[in-house]
């Protein structure tokens, strides 16, 4: 999500910037800096102060695909320039405005189409009653929140969180402006004067203290009211990510920091961090304040989002991500077997590259210490030869890029019976990159499904004749799903269940299985404190280990010729290589919220029934 005020009247960035459009042009580049994770669609929104009445002062442009930031913006300028060919002053033409939104939809929720496409919008007579409303969110109790509206009355079209969440604030912002048309009707005001009076008093934190109280979930929600007023808040632990930076020009809001720092070329520390539980709130006339609307609660930013999600040009996840692969070198080395000589190390995907370096990095460190080690032993032994220094300081961690992904093509072309044959090409290797003999050490930045390692990687690298072949994930295994925002939501998808739920069957312990399906039945009808997350008991029974050499064995075509090893790291060295975002759900199962306990029951429950789960 992006979020853009300016503060000053538009002739001001014409002279400084040599353009009516900063705002918008604003916009578009920060939209294009977080277009990071195969986006499906995307829309913009824009409210013009000071219109008279008659004219027009919300716009919205939305688009599906892959290329839809693109066709957005080439819409809306192709509009300003038809209407400026017709005489309209550019003041007057659409889209060119004081406060801007803008969303990249990346689905969570299996619904497709454009009416799922934000911001969302509501249309109203009043300038104050209408709304923008987009977000980076998933509700884990839309049944809950969709209980106190229609006991209110209201009467919802769809049934997902976003329309809820409209129909919910546009419900709260009615009953403020309700509030000061009582209090200016009671002092006499004029119904002109009226209208303009409630447009500038309006107060947007009652409106969010009305609403937020009842949410659960992660969440960053942004809004703008129909009379300017422009909004965005986090939920109380934190789970979802918010940046902000305010001079006397403009306010920004984006999900990720560098996007911010690129677009207004500024270093780290200027741009804000939202606190949980905290809305930034730009009031009608530009003034800006931070408004806490809920208490903070447990920290739990989400530690995916280092991983994987984020885009990795931020100086902290770029630390992090060399910290992760850092962190992995003691369990690289036991699976190699200490022999550096006859091991290649290496990277697929390209987001598993910073990883790759810490990883080789810590592998120099290692090797140095050996290297002084086997020069102290030597001089110990009286063999310090020029020989035998020169071979102890010829020894040097190599590393190859053995894989190449080949970005011209496009499975999705093909029939379903020749697709998987042409999956196994999405990467070139580079041939003679490795020995006979060698042990390929290979780092990804996670396996959620592991579907890409069986039906193309693994294949692929076999090609090399490697010994040995170890896959080096950065992130911990993946054991259960999110429910605040990331595409991981159903149990049945992950390689980690998968093995542990083949362990239990192998070793005749069907009936835990039953049972954590009859625990997580039963809690249906608990108040939300008293429910606990059972499908840990699927895994309790076996190790780490245990579980990453089943994922082994199911990931392995049969037709390759290699070892295979997996190797994922720990939760606990993950908390020391990414300490300020403790969120580890998907891994430990230790949700923030009550409503991520009862989602991953439930996930459970239609996983055992048959079912595949479905969230708005």
């Amino acid at each position: 999500m992006a979020m853009i005020r300016l503060l000053k009247p538009r002739a001001y960035y014409k002279e400084k910037y040599g353009t009516e459009l900063y705002g918008l042009d604003r916009l578009y580049l920060i939209m294009e800096k977080e277009h990071n994770r195969g986006q499906e669609a995307a829309g913009i929104g824009c409210v013009k102060l000071n219109v008279d009445p008659g004219n027009e002062y919300i716009f919205r442009e939305r688009a599906l695909g892959s290329g839809a930031i693109s066709e957005i913006f080439s819409k809306v300028h192709g509009r300003i320039d038809d209407e400026l060919g017709e005489g309209i002053d550019i003041d007057d033409a659409s889209f060119v405005g004081e406060v801007y939104m803008g969303h990249l939809r990346y689905s969570t929720t299996g619904k497709s189409g454009i009416n799922y496409v934000h911001p969302f919008m509501r249309r109203n007579n009043w300038s104050s009653r209408n709304m923008l409303l987009c977000g980076n969110f998933n509700m884990t109790n839309v049944d809950e929140i969709f209980n106190t509206i229609i006991a209110k009355g209201q009467h919802p079209r769809l049934y997902a969180d976003t329309f809820i969440l409209l129909e919910q604030l546009g419900h709260a912002l009615d009953r403020e402006n309700e509030r000061l048309y009582q209090k200016f009707h009671d002092e006499g005001m004029s119904a002109l004067a009226l209208s303009d009076a409630i447009a500038r008093e309006l107060n947007v934190a009652n409106v969010l203290k009305r609403c937020a109280p009842v949410w659960d979930g992660g969440y960053v929600i942004c809004g703008i009211v129909g009379n300017g007023d422009m909004w965005t808040m986090r939920d109380p632990n934190g789970i979802r990510p918010a940046f902000y930076y305010i001079d006397d020009e403009i306010v920004v809001v984006a999900s990720e920091r560098p996007v911010i720092q690129t677009a207004f070329n500024l270093e780290a520390d200027e741009v804000k961090e939202l606190m949980p539980g905290c809305a930034l709130i730009v009031d009608r006339d530009g003034t800006s304040r931070i408004d806490r609307i809920l208490s903070a609660g447990k920290y739990s930013a989400c530690s995916f989002e280092r991983i994987y999600f984020s885009r990795g040009s931020d100086c902290d996840i770029y630390r992090e991500r060399k910290m992760l692969g850092r962190m992995l070198v003691e369990p690289v080395l036991k699976a190699i077997g200490g022999d550096i000589d006859n091991t290649v190390f290496s990277f697929i995907p390209n987001t598993a590259e910073v990883a790759f370096y810490g990883l080789v990095n810590g592998m120099d460190e290692w090797l140095m210490k050996r290297t002084i080690n086997d020069i102290e032993r030597l001089a110990v032994e009286g063999e310090l030869t020029d020989e035998g220094i020169s071979a102890v300081l010829h020894r040097h961690v190599r590393r190859e890029k053995v894989a190449i992904k080949d970005i011209k093509l496009r499975t999705f072309i093909a029939e379903s019976a020749v697709r998987n044959d042409l999956a196994t090409h999405v990467y070139d290797i580079t041939y003679g990159s490795i020995h006979s003999g060698d042990t390929l050490v290979v780092i990804d930045d996670s396996i959620v499904r592991g579907t890409t390692l069986r039906s193309s990687i693994l294949g692929i690298l076999d090609r090399l004749h490697p010994r040995k072949i170890v896959v080096v994930s950065s992130s911990p295994q993946v054991r259960f799903p999110d429910c605040y925002g990331i595409d991981m939501s159903r149990m049945g998808e992950f390689i980690a269940f998968k093995a542990a739920m083949a362990l239990l069957e192998e070793r005749g312990m069907r009936n835990v299985i039953d049972d954590v399906y009859d625990k997580c039945r039963n809690q249906y009808a608990l108040p939300s404190a008293q429910v606990e997350n059972y499908v840990k008991e699927i895994y309790a029974p076996f190790s780490d280990e245990e579980i990453a050499a089943k994922i082994s064995e199911l990931l392995t075509p049969a037709f390759v010729n290699a070892e295979v090893e997996i190797v994922f790291q720990s939760i606990e060295t993950m908390h020391k290589a990414i300490p300020d975002h403790p969120g580890d759900w998907y891994f430990s199962g230790n949700y923030p919220t009550y409503g991520g306990v009862r989602l991953v029951n439930k996930a459970f429950v239609n996983y055992y029934e048959g079912r595949t789960m479905a969230r708005d």
